[in-house]
């Protein structure tokens, strides 16, 4: 793994550290990367690694810093803004694109990118963290068990807090709506469109529909036609949520927007390692078909943030030792439905 060089583009943001700092421990040498050339400096002398400080704007730049690379783990949100170039920058450069989103707009541009990643002969595969891992190799597992199934709805319980880049693109989502899938298409809906009781892990709680990422990639790893996500909140955040479907026009302006995040980038640091380790997140999903069949999952993990570095870490040593047909993939296409099995600190995936 050592002998192939490999970048960590926004090493210098929260969950690029966390992944740059893993990486060092279990002996590797990534190339670290980003536009901060104060933080990426002092972060590759701290670790002893090469780095390489360039920002996005300038496509040939970005293809030249790739070069002699074989893949990038693209860490630097938001990513409705720098995927884009990244992922055309791995094109140009045949290195393999990785990323930890969990935006519907990437997913959807990345598998757009397909037919040219096949013919670079790269693996584009984005969401290689919490966002889509668990989630992802659910669906996948659930199909599996239900083949025939023409509904899916997937969930998560997990209350680490937010790190910077995932509190902005909470923002963006703000001005955007809801998003479910139906009857195969991405179709906008309201924020808290659906409200239900779940059972994410011992206890029942209340959960409303989000526009997650597994409304695209679910559909590509199943090809379920009806797909939404959840997640637990209280009556009050329910309330709140069905007010900004409102308030959207407003809270779309980009000076609302630049606010916004404004003030996360002052306030939000992202959970420390002791918080992390004592909150661990519960991924569940369910599948119908259209007979009123139903079949159950159900999985413990760590901490979506530390599933986030080993799940990230796993797909890229995958990609340093195997050579996979060019292509778009999610996580469970690439490397099965157990991969999250597979991650420290999983526990088993339990269908019922």
């Amino acid at each position: 793994m050592s002998e192939q060089k490999w970048m960590i583009y926004g090493a210098n943001g929260y969950t690029g550290e966390l992944i740059a700092r893993e990486a060092c421990k279990g002996g590797q040498k990534p190339v670290l990367a980003g536009r901060d050339k104060k933080k990426v400096t002092a972060l590759a002398r701290e670790l002893g690694c090469e780095f390489r400080v360039f920002d996005l704007d300038d496509l040939h730049r970005v293809a030249e810093n790739l070069k002699g690379m074989t893949l990038v783990l693209h860490c630097a949100g938001p990513f409705s803004a720098t995927s884009a170039p990244m992922i055309e920058g791995c094109l140009q450069a045949r290195v393999h694109y990785l990323d930890i989103t969990g935006e519907i707009s990437v997913f959807e541009h990345a598998h757009a990118q397909d037919a040219r990643a096949k013919m670079a002969g790269i693996v584009i595969c984005p969401g290689v963290g919490f966002d889509v891992i668990p989630t992802d190799c659910i669906a996948a597992a659930l199909k599996a068990a239900l083949p025939d199934a023409t509904h899916l709805a997937l969930g998560f319980d997990s209350r680490s807090g937010f790190s910077p880049g995932t509190a902005k693109t909470s923002v963006e989502g703000l001005g955007q709506g809801g998003r479910a899938r139906i009857k195969g298409i991405i179709k906008k809906v309201p924020m808290a469109w659906k409200v239900r009781r779940i059972r994410f892990g011992s206890e029942e709680k209340l959960a409303m529909t989000i526009p997650w990422g597994d409304v695209c990639t679910a559909w590509f790893s199943t090809g379920i036609p009806n797909i939404e996500v959840y997640l637990p909140v209280s009556e009050r955040v329910v309330k709140g949520a069905r007010m900004s479907n409102y308030l959207r026009p407003l809270l779309a302006l980009s000076p609302v927007q630049n606010f916004m995040k404004r003030r996360i980038g002052k306030s939000v640091k992202g959970p420390d390692e002791a918080t992390r380790e004592k909150m661990p997140t519960f991924v569940w999903g369910e599948v119908t078909n259209a007979a009123g069949m139903k079949k159950t999952a159900r999985i413990k993990t760590v901490n979506g943030y530390s599933l986030t570095v080993t799940g990230a870490l796993a797909v890229t040593g995958f990609l340093l030792q195997e050579k996979p047909a060019g292509g778009s993939y999610t996580p469970s296409k690439l490397m099965g439905a157990d991969l999250v099995t597979r991650l420290p600190g999983s526990g088993p995936l339990l269908i019922e």
